[in-house]
């Protein structure tokens, strides 16, 4: 038997405009566990969602992610942002280091709300839920155009993601600087 050893840098990648994700151990390997390196640009949240079976680990490898996982008080279907526990638990601001256990039902999210690229180790059990997810929402993206909701809802359902507040990418606007001559130097 022989174990698998991945560089730094390596695995197979799929990058969207929305996501960088890179393969490090599925199922096609022999692993139980999917694991993934997700870089999460500024603007995007992955919005609440919830899985039947599948437990999933994130660990926060460098910038900062406001993570959420538990079940709230009172689910609202816009936005996850307020969300709050019976015991007082609110979303948490993570940075390096921050860990997030999600078991199998708890309504969970992630959303990068700062202006830099956040990474994450992420795993999910078992495989090959999230690898095959992974694969299809990177050709919906890929596909350009507007996104049929029907269709993604469809893929979700598939793939043991229960959405509960929407997916949003809403990249940070980039101011421009006036160059010296529009400065007047």
């Amino acid at each position: 038997m022989t174990g698998l050893i991945v560089p730094p840098g390596g695995g197979r990648k799929l990058i969207t405009k929305a996501q960088e994700v890179t393969f490090k151990a599925t199922q096609a390997q022999g692993s139980s566990i999917s694991v993934f390196e997700v870089v999460v640009p500024p603007g995007f949240d992955v919005g609440a969602h919830t899985h039947g079976d599948a437990q999933e680990f994130f660990y926060v490898l460098e910038g900062q992610l406001e993570l959420l996982a538990f079940e709230p008080v009172k689910r609202t279907e816009d936005s996850w942002h307020d969300w709050e526990s019976a015991d007082g638990d609110k979303a948490v601001q993570a940075t390096e280091g921050a860990f997030m256990f999600v078991p199998p039902g708890t309504p969970h999210a992630f959303r990068n709300a700062s202006d830099e690229p956040a990474r994450m180790l992420f795993q999910c059990y078992p495989s090959p839920y999230h690898e095959l997810y992974f694969e299809e929402i990177a050709e919906i993206w890929a596909a350009g155009g507007p996104v049929d909701p029907d269709a993604v809802e469809r893929m979700r359902r598939r793939y043991d993601v229960g959405q509960i507040t929407p997916l949003r990418y809403e990249p940070p606007t980039l101011l421009s600087t006036p160059s010296a001559t529009e400065r007047g130097a």
